[in-house]
């Protein structure tokens, strides 16, 4: 796998998507149970697609795939998803 980057890098691509700021959205790992915001994950961006892993165990929490037409989302990674007002 490449580098990664960080989580604010998922403003732009899920901008379209969401009406916050998705970077400031808490969540908590499926496997580990950390809770973390998502500015902190570890993001490896490819082609056309975000996969975005637990900054404490590595494991997968999100993947978001540009499908031209559509975008594909995966959140199995997550417990739940804390979105601050």
């Amino acid at each position: 796998m490449t580098s990664h980057v960080d989580g604010n890098i998922l403003a732009g691509p899920l901008s379209e998507l969401f009406r916050f700021d998705v970077t400031v959205a808490s969540a908590r790992c499926v496997t580990c149970g950390e809770v973390a915001m998502l500015a902190q994950a570890m993001v490896y961006v490819q082609p056309r697609a975000y996969v975005v892993r637990c900054s404490h165990c590595d494991d997968v929490l999100m993947t978001v795939i540009d499908e031209g037409d559509a975008t594909q989302l995966d959140l199995s990674g997550m417990v739940w998803m804390h979105i601050p007002r």
